[in-house]
């Protein structure tokens, strides 16, 4: 379980790999790139990063 707020890398990414991480809030979620934290980040909606994971989810 993910706690709001925090970074969060997929548990499938190896270490040191080329990655995204995540943060969910109560506006929704925030994405960036794990090699380049400093460019900033994507902020998406709570209903466009629900429609994101469940459609991930369904090709999984």
């Amino acid at each position: 379980m993910t706690t709001p707020g925090e970074w969060h890398k997929s548990k499938y990414s190896p270490n040191g790999s080329n990655c995204v991480e995540a943060r969910e809030h109560a506006a929704g979620a925030d994405v960036r790139d794990t090699q380049n934290r400093e460019l900033g980040q994507l902020s998406f909606a709570g209903g466009e990063w629900a429609a994101l994971t469940r459609a991930v989810a369904s090709e999984a």
